[in-house]
């Protein structure tokens, strides 16, 4: 595209132009001078547009930034700088809670912190975890420093913060290769992970779409039924073993000694009468066995043993950057073109497995198979003309 065709395209876009400008300005003198100065870069800039197709979109974009940088000037974006609430936001975000900030007309009115409060039992629960030989890792979709500060006071061996409900699938999913997997969750965006994990354990108070994807659902809502849980299932299995083993038995001596067998060489016979109590008495035997369940202590957490064939601590080190899901936010995308380009130039980066864009939501959730700095991820989204506002 030349001088003349822009011009041209800046003719026909006055009236979008405008109303984009006065969607985020509202005064019409600022309008004004944010379009007049997007005219001036779009000259200057026309070498940075690569197809004539997208020439209108490229246009928007450059009075969209214009338009941010008359807000940054005048204010009207609130700086936590001006404010020094940076580090007491900080402070909150490592107590576990987070900071809400609340504005009006650009001036800054207060800020609310706000946190989820553990309960009381979740930091036994997850350590009768550990001592039982399972690793206990915390999948959250706050921020890092919020999650942190609540994993530290859990007691939980990794957290791994900022993660959507398909990045929970995904966490789930290369944990699997590990070993077996138990998910615990009660909301909506816990289900997929909650169908994907091998044994899915819903709240009884979580969301109904939990319940059903889940395969063993907590009626008391307590953590600390997590490994009582665990303890039932495994003596519930123990039982089967002993069941099966005496039964196995059971039959080896029983049958041929029915059929005879036994008659040319020892000269054993079984009288019916016998055999019919014989095989009462075995049925008696195995359910008794199983009543003794009824008796198991599945609170009682001193006779527990650790799994054999752990997995070493190291071989399931997963963290947030090896791991797993960032979600970038963008400003400036206008179309599917733009996640096009966005989309294309983070799975490019080495390191990065997937990036899944949405220019109506703003957001880049990029899914990572190795460390990438925050920095990296950034300067590649803004060498093509786009604003990272924030990465999680």
């Amino acid at each position: 595209m030349n001088k003349e065709q822009l011009g041209e395209l800046i003719i026909a876009s006055e009236e979008t132009m405008y109303r984009v400008a006065k969607s985020l300005l509202y005064n019409d003198a600022d309008c004004a001078d944010a379009i007049q100065e997007a005219i001036v870069k779009a000259f200057s800039k026309l070498h940075t547009l690569k197809e004539d197709a997208y020439a209108k979109t490229w246009l928007i974009k450059i009075v969209m930034n214009e338009c941010y940088a008359i807000m940054r000037k005048e204010k009207r974006i609130i700086s936590l700088d001006d404010y020094q609430m940076e580090e007491q936001a900080a402070k909150l975000s490592e107590e576990g809670k987070t900071p809400l900030f609340f504005s009006e007309d650009g001036k800054m009115l207060g800020m609310i912190a706000v946190a989820d409060v553990i309960k009381e039992d979740s930091p036994r629960a997850v350590k009768e975890l550990q001592n039982m030989g399972i690793r206990v890792v915390m999948l959250t979709g706050d921020n890092e420093r919020t999650a942190r500060a609540i994993g530290a006071q859990a007691g939980v061996d990794e957290v791994i913060a900022g993660v959507l409900p398909d990045g929970k699938e995904a966490v789930i999913s290369r944990l699997k290769e590990k070993g077996k997997v138990a998910m615990v969750g009660d909301g909506i965006n816990d289900a997929p992970a909650l169908t994907s994990a091998d044994v899915g354990i819903a709240i009884g108070a979580g969301t109904d779409i939990a319940i059903d994807a889940a395969d063993v659902v907590l009626m008391k809502s307590r953590l600390s039924d997590v490994p009582a849980a665990i303890r039932l299932s495994r003596a519930t299995l123990r039982n089967i073993h002993e069941n099966l083993f005496w039964a196995f038995i059971y039959n080896i001596i029983g049958i041929p000694l029915a059929a005879g067998v036994w008659i040319p060489l020892f000269g054993w016979k079984l009288n019916p009468m016998f055999g019919a109590a014989a095989m009462s008495l075995s049925s008696f035997c195995v359910v008794t066995n199983a009543l003794r369940l009824n008796l198991f202590r599945m609170h009682d957490a001193s006779k527990d043993k650790r799994i054999k064939n752990e997995i070493p601590k190291e071989d399931l080190n997963m963290t947030t950057e090896q791991g797993m899901v960032k979600t970038m936010t963008i400003e400036g995308m206008m179309c599917g073109h733009c996640e096009a380009r966005v989309k294309k130039t983070l799975e490019a980066i080495e390191g990065v497995a997937s990036a899944e864009v949405s220019h109506e939501k703003g957001t880049a959730v990029v899914t990572l198979t190795a460390p990438v700095s925050d920095d990296v991820l950034k300067t590649a989204v803004e060498a093509q003309d786009y604003t990272v506002k924030g990465i999680q």
